[in-house]
């Protein structure tokens, strides 16, 4: 008994003062094709897991480097934080030069672009680098305001990314996404068909999953939103020391020094104001233009394959708004007296309660989905109307085979909650596309209002909250109704009734080929 009890001591004293990771030594003074397609892997590998936040992906088997350093796992990030730590610690895996923007000033909102003021580049003293100080070091020193810098104009200092190109190969795992409205993702797969893949994480730190669409919003190259790459850097003056490198400082390269620097996400193909993309003489939207482009021209769509995959990801984004939703009413947030004033920035807020558990910019960028959803479903019907060439579909009813595909995805997407008297309430799909713009995002309101279930049944769908809770519920029906403040879509909600335009789809006019020469005509 005693030598176990031995055991046992020796056993806690060993993980109390576990080893140190190994030091971050610089092996390589530039990252290579080689070393970006690594870390390509590395992030599909975590994108592929499933892995739900910085500290399961870490821990995650899809992490080959999870054995190596284990008592730095324990790390929270939210969105902004998320690549930098990603990239970060493949660098120092791999024994990569790193360095990245400690400081700026300006803010998260606004409009005009941040001036970047410092860097701090990882430099090797002799010793090897202390690469969990280092990284937490960078974790405090990067938020979203980060990235919002000029995508067109090399500053002092420069930034961390720059502007890709549209095209195959630029746009790839580890390719940073960013929301002027202070959200930002990382790519961690792109498809044969253009969908281009990303993670986010949250206030919460939890992380999500969905395709690049305009959930993310219009920006101008002044504000540095959309697709971002890291940008190519070379740790220069420094010298060999049994293998690795040490001391010197970093050189980075400018935009007119970079292969793939485009700005043609900002300006479009065409030039002038708005702008305006084109791709092998199709005029096309930036999304389509953007899914069209990185495919290296696949610009065919099957509208009933179209509208699977885009339910899909929807209603992935849903069950993900569930867990938010869940995890405000499980801390007991939704039974707390509201506050006398909500934040300034709902988007962004000092607030930790608020911070943690309210969901305006998620919501914002579910409905953005909506939105998009029915315009480019509405889009395709019509050029299939047109028996335009980009629509492929060897069915004999279109009509019929949306219908079908809508229900069927719908019932799949049931989204369940739990009702404030404990009882489980389903919704399904298109159950939320009528409530959406119902939907609060505020963490003290009941359970049924945050899904628009209690506005929907006149107040009798069990909602506890009393007059004061309701009355912030009023006041926030403007912002509810915000989608993207960038674009402007505001004033009111959206037209996201995707069923409702399936049912109204007119028939396609007979196509008649006429034969020369002759009277005879066939009908198809």
């Amino acid at each position: 008994m005693r030598a176990l009890l031995v055991a046992l001591i020796l056993c806690l004293s060993g993980a109390a003062h576990a080893a140190p990771a190994a030091p971050w030594h610089i092996a390589k003074d530039h990252w290579d094709a080689g070393d970006e397609a690594g870390f390509g892997r590395f992030v599909t590998a975590l994108g592929d897991s499933g892995c739900n936040s910085s500290q399961s992906c870490l821990r995650d088997p899809a992490n080959p480097y999870r054995g190596s350093d284990r008592h730095f796992l324990d790390v929270d990030v939210d969105c902004a934080k998320l690549p930098y730590l990603l990239r970060a610690y493949y660098a120092w895996k791999n024994a990569l030069p790193f360095s990245y923007v400690d400081g700026v000033s300006g803010s998260r909102f606004g409009h005009s672009a941040n001036r970047i003021v410092s860097r701090t580049g990882m430099i090797d003293h002799g010793n090897g680098i202390d690469a969990p100080t280092a990284i937490r070091a960078m974790i405090d020193n990067v938020y979203s305001g980060t990235f919002r810098t000029d995508a067109a104009r090399d500053g002092a200092i420069p930034a961390d990314f720059y502007a890709p190109a549209l095209q195959p190969g630029s746009i790839r795992p580890g390719t940073v996404i960013y929301d002027t409205n202070a959200h930002v993702g990382i790519v961690y797969r792109v498809d044969a068909s253009g969908r281009i893949y990303y993670m986010d994480a949250h206030p919460d730190f939890t992380i999500s999953r969905s395709v690049y669409g305009a959930q993310f919003g219009a920006s101008s190259a002044a504000l540095g939103g959309g697709l971002k790459n890291w940008r190519p850097l070379q740790l220069v003056d420094a010298h060999r020391e049994g293998g690795a490198l040490v001391g010197g400082h970093y050189a980075f390269a400018r935009n007119n020094q970079i292969a793939d620097f485009s700005l043609v996400q900002y300006l479009g193909t065409e030039g002038g104001a708005p702008p305006r993309w084109r791709y092998n003489g199709a005029s096309l939207g930036y999304y389509e233009y953007a899914r069209v482009a990185v495919s290296g021209g696949r610009s065919d769509f099957n509208p009933v394959y179209e509208l699977q995959a885009t339910m899909g990801t929807l209603c992935n984004d849903l069950e993900d708004r569930r867990e938010a939703v869940d995890q405000a009413v499980a801390n007991g947030i939704s039974a707390k007296l509201h506050p006398s004033e909500i934040p300034a920035n709902i988007y962004n807020s000092e607030d930790g309660t608020w911070e943690s558990y309210a969901t305006p910019a998620r919501d914002a960028r579910l409905k953005a989905g909506f939105v998009a959803f029915r315009r480019d479903l509405a889009r395709m019907i019509q050029l299939w109307l047109n028996r335009d060439p980009r629509i492929v579909y060897d069915g004999l009813d279109l009509k019929s085979d949306l219908l079908a595909a809508y229900d069927r995805q719908s019932a799949g997407c049931a989204i369940t909650y739990l009702s404030s008297d404990k009882h489980p309430v389903p919704l399904s799909f298109d159950d939320i596309s009528h409530r959406l713009f119902a939907m609060s995002f505020d963490p003290y309101h009941c359970v049924e209002l945050r899904w628009g279930e209690d506005i929907l049944n006149n107040g009798s769908g069990g909602c506890p909250d009393q007059s004061g809770k309701r009355r912030w519920y009023a006041v926030e029906e403007a912002a509810r109704h915000e989608v993207d403040r960038d674009a402007g879509l505001t004033g009111g909600p959206q037209d996201v009734d995707i069923r409702g335009l399936i049912l109204s789809m007119p028939g396609r006019t007979p196509f008649v080929q006429r034969y020369p020469g002759d009277n005879r005509q066939s009908l198809n």
